[in-house]
């Protein structure tokens, strides 16, 4: 038998930042709620120091905001935050488009189909959580097809930002998204019309900018970044 070996720093960081990263879009770390190192490090059955390092991402990427000896807290809703991210994600999502379709191979193709038909299933049993990760994986097809590292990770960056606030809203999956609009997109690139998918693109992803303006009405308290 093999002896077993050290888990690395690294990979316990990214576990860690995982682990809250989807807490926080599920909810179930709530925002505007306190988290401390230690309490968190206990639930994970981690040290301190991963925690620490994954709780700075999240802040980096505006999921939780850090007065300095005072608190570290989730972040509210924002419009202004939601719709400058949407935004960012839209764009990277029509370049995707634009450098992905000349270059995405029928295997690309099915790999949307079914990924479209994931989504279809989720939305009819109200399943937000496949719904999502479905949308993810359809997106994705073009995100990867395109090469380019800086778009991938700028997705990867903000999206998380953008499925909070869809959970956050949508009580059901039937509001994640439309089937519809993802077989046009899928039928553009399987006839290898470029313009046609950025166009459906930008219209997919328009969509989320409104949302901002929806979670303020629905009651989300604004708040900016603390000091």
């Amino acid at each position: 038998m093999e002896p077993l070996r050290p888990v690395s720093r690294t990979l316990l960081r990214d576990q860690a930042y995982d682990t809250l990263r989807d807490a926080i879009v599920r909810g179930d770390l709530a925002p505007g709620s306190v988290v401390k190192d230690a309490d968190l490090a206990a639930r994970l059955g981690l040290s301190r120091a991963p925690v620490r390092e994954a709780l700075a991402r999240l802040g980096d990427e505006g999921l939780v905001e850090t007065k300095p000896q005072s608190y570290t807290r989730v972040t509210r809703l924002v419009g202004r935050v939601v719709r400058d991210a949407a935004a960012v994600v839209r764009v990277m999502h029509e370049l995707a488009a634009r450098t992905g379709v000349p270059l995405l191979g029928p295997e690309g193709v099915r790999a949307m189909r079914e990924a479209n038909e994931r989504f279809a299933a989720a939305v009819r049993s109200a399943d937000v959580e496949a719904a999502l990760r479905a949308d993810d994986a359809l997106h994705d097809v073009l995100v990867r097809a395109a090469g380019n590292h800086a778009l991938a990770a700028t997705v990867a960056r903000y999206t998380p930002l953008l499925r909070r606030v869809e959970r956050r809203l949508f009580g059901d999956a039937g509001r994640c998204g439309s089937a519809v609009l993802h077989d046009r997109l899928i039928e553009a690139c399987a006839a290898g019309d470029t313009e046609e998918a950025v166009r459906v693109t930008t219209e997919i992803w328009r969509a989320l900018e409104q949302l901002a303006d929806d979670a303020v009405e629905a009651g989300q308290e604004p708040m900016t970044v603390s000091p």
